[in-house]
């Protein structure tokens, strides 16, 4: 499944009010692997953007005179992000400024483009109830790092917002386990084939170094994950303190 990632930022709040989307991002995951590819736009508004929006994202009508206008790009991210699923936090602001920049545009809506469409704040509210849901304060629930956001911006709200998504989703895969190794489907005959008269032989192999310390990083990434109840690095502290 080919999902897209995708954060806006704007020049206010309102699209109703003339404001105008200032910088798209767009993630690409495929398989729920980060697959490297991504869509990024510095536009120019065409407007003044107001003093409350520049404080979050940091950008003036001065920083993006010279850039792109919405219009210029929008066959380009059409392309890019058709009949994708969309990954968006607080999706209906974003939905609508995109939806204004389009119809500008004379081209589809967003339900027209996408294939469907994912509200990780939705998402959110109804894992963790009754608690702060913005993107800072997921990085913080989730242990991902957002240390380096000290501005918004589309491309690195995406970035950590795909992070978000993947660990508020992946279930059993929140312990590091790697979904994504092909799983072998055998036949009764194939079965009977490695047989010996319909005894199985075992070969065992003992880890290397380098698998070892592969599997004590797991550990300890279990052990955040879980907040400190990893049963395994327990055990190992009761072993060392009974030798």
């Amino acid at each position: 499944m080919r999902l897209l990632v995708l954060d806006t930022e704007t020049t206010g709040l309102d699209p109703k009010q003339g404001h105008r989307v200032i910088e798209i991002a767009a993630v690409e995951l495929n398989d729920r692997r980060p697959t490297g590819r991504h869509l990024h736009f510095y536009l120019n508004p065409e407007r003044e953007i107001d003093g409350a929006a520049t404080e979050v994202h940091g950008m003036t009508w001065e920083d993006l005179r010279h850039r792109p206008r919405f219009a210029d790009i929008a066959h380009e991210f059409v392309a890019f992000a058709e009949g994708a699923q969309w990954v968006i936090h607080n999706a209906s602001f974003d939905v609508a400024f995109l939806d204004n920049e389009f119809e500008r545009a004379r081209l589809p809506l967003c339900a027209g483009i996408y294939g469907s469409l994912i509200d990780t704040l939705s998402l959110a509210r109804d894992s963790f109830p009754g608690k702060r849901n913005t993107l800072d304060a997921l990085c913080d629930r989730l242990a991902i790092s957002n240390a380096h956001r000290t501005l918004h911006g589309a491309l690195l709200d995406a970035q950590l917002l795909a992070e978000v998504y993947l660990a508020m989703t992946r279930g059993q895969e929140t312990l590091t386990i790697d979904m994504g190794a092909p799983i072998a489907v055998w036949s009764h005959a194939d079965a009977w084939s490695m047989s010996v008269q319909g005894r199985w032989t075992l070969e065992l192999a003992a880890p290397s170094a380098e698998e070892l310390a592969l599997h004590r990083d797991y550990l300890h990434a279990l052990d955040r994950e879980s907040k400190g109840r990893c049963v395994w690095l327990q055990l190992d502290s009761v072993e060392e303190a009974a030798a």
